[in-house]
């Protein structure tokens, strides 16, 4: 599309656009939804910038294939699942790791691989879709 107000409007939103796709990613780590409603909003950056630019310009910026990208979430899926059968507890067992650093504490969890993984799943399979229609023109 060759309007100036929206190219420029793109520009200066797809970076807050993604930074708010990872708050909800964080935000929504400790309660449902936090992977998915992220990867949505994070494709819709993308797809905004793909109606602006392009397909190919937009694969440029993404520098990395969407398919690639659901075959990173479904190892994301899987690793999530099997840490906990290591320790003899069944497949997909939420399991934590506590890191104190200085004052505070940092945890590591199996639910938030697992988040990641529907995150990149879901980004790539819109974006897959958006580049899929848009070459079709």
């Amino acid at each position: 599309m060759n309007s100036l107000i929206l190219h420029t409007a793109t520009r200066l939103m797809i970076g807050i656009i993604v930074l708010f796709s990872l708050f909800l990613f964080f935000r929504g780590h400790d309660e449902p939804g936090g992977g998915f409603i992220g990867g949505l909003v994070g494709a819709g950056a993308f797809t905004l910038y793909a109606i602006a630019f392009g397909s190919e310009a937009t694969r440029a910026i993404l520098r990395i294939d969407p398919i690639t990208l659901i075959a990173l979430g479904l190892v994301s899926l899987v690793i999530s699942g099997i840490i906990p059968m290591f320790t003899f507890e069944p497949f997909l067992t939420g399991k934590w790791l506590f890191l104190e650093l200085g004052e505070s504490e940092f945890k590591l969890s199996t639910p938030l691989i697992f988040d990641i993984g529907v995150y990149l799943c879901v980004l790539g399979f819109i974006l897959a879709v958006i580049f899929s229609l848009e070459e079709v023109k």
